[in-house]
């Protein structure tokens, strides 16, 4: 596997989102099986395995730890903060107060079964904390050795800057596809200008861009994609020309749609680490190959004429997302 580098941190040119081993789309294989899952996405080459404390919440943690526990020194694992749960996971809200982010680390500290978190980011921003007290104790935290790198996710430029400024970002996770291009006005530059990482999360389109979700497709309450603006049946069918050209340039390559989306989001950064989430190893294997997919000039102009062009049906995510 390629590598590539988050400001200073190396980690494969590929890495495993690993919110859908456990939650959000459907019911999962047994615990004994994602556990090997994610040992073999090690095994073939995948160093970045990106959780958070919200996933489950909390059982997503547990299982990256358990699985990532004989590999630890091998692997760099990325966690979460930036919400107060209480005893009922659906009453959780937005918060960085500097008190809980050190309580969260610390458990997260413990799910994960490690001393240090090798890339700690604030989940969402919150409007109600400044960035600069957000930032300021996570470089607490990063001096007292328990966490080694920061990282912001659905930052806007102006938060990337500021947060920067008190303690280095070294990656930013953002949403970010051929149908989610918000990215590119401001938070692209900003982190290319700024030496920092730019991690894609959903780089598939939430599977959309695989080609494999059909226009009529339904989605069960257990699936997040029930709830997305953009799987509505009125949307997908809206928004199947994306998919139709980037099979066109599959076929063209001999390659697979996932892979020519992904292949896309690489060819727009040397620091760019797309995330693609699964559980089947047949579809790890198939994104992970994305990394040795060049594609030409005209294939990444066709591409890019045609997406920035094209108004995409649907909020992106859950339809509230938005750079603060």
């Amino acid at each position: 596997m390629k590598t590539r580098t988050l400001g200073n941190l190396e980690v494969s040119a590929i890495g495993l989102g690993c919110m859908g081993m456990s939650v959000n789309y459907g019911p999962s294989p047994e615990r004994e099986q994602l556990i090997a899952f994610a040992r073999s996405a090690y095994d073939l080459g995948v160093t970045l395995f990106d959780t958070a404390q919200v996933y489950g919440p909390f059982t997503n943690e547990d299982l990256v730890g358990e699985a990532l526990e004989p590999i630890r020194d091998h692997v760099v694992i990325s966690t979460k903060f930036g919400f107060d749960i209480g005893d009922d996971p659906r009453e959780r809200r937005i918060s960085s107060r500097p008190d809980l982010i050190r309580s969260s680390t610390e458990a997260s500290l413990r799910r994960l079964r490690t001393d240090h978190i090798d890339l700690l980011y604030q989940h969402r921003v919150d409007p109600e904390v400044p960035i600069e007290e957000v930032a300021g104790t996570v470089k607490e935290l990063i001096d007292s050795g328990k966490v080694l790198h920061f990282g912001l996710s659905e930052a806007g430029a102006s938060t990337i800057r500021r947060a920067h400024a008190v303690q280095p970002v070294s990656a930013v996770q953002n949403e970010y596809s051929l149908w989610a291009r918000d990215a590119e006005a401001e938070v692209l530059p900003t982190c290319e200008e700024l030496g920092i990482g730019f991690v894609p999360w959903s780089p598939l389109g939430q599977g959309f861009l695989t080609g494999t979700v059909s226009a009529t497709a339904t989605f069960g309450a257990d699936d997040i994609r029930s709830r997305f603006p953009r799987f509505t049946p009125e949307a997908l069918a809206a928004n199947q020309p994306i998919v139709d050209l980037v099979k066109e340039v599959a076929a063209r390559n001999q390659v697979t749609a996932a892979q020519v989306a992904l292949a896309w989001v690489l060819a727009h950064g040397e620091s760019i680490v797309p995330i693609p989430g699964t559980r089947k190893e047949h579809r790890l294997r198939e994104n992970l190959a994305a990394a040795d997919v060049v594609l030409s000039a005209a294939d990444l102009e066709q591409l890019d004429a045609a997406t920035a062009g094209f108004a995409v049906q649907g909020g992106r995510g859950s339809g509230h997302e938005q750079f603060r």
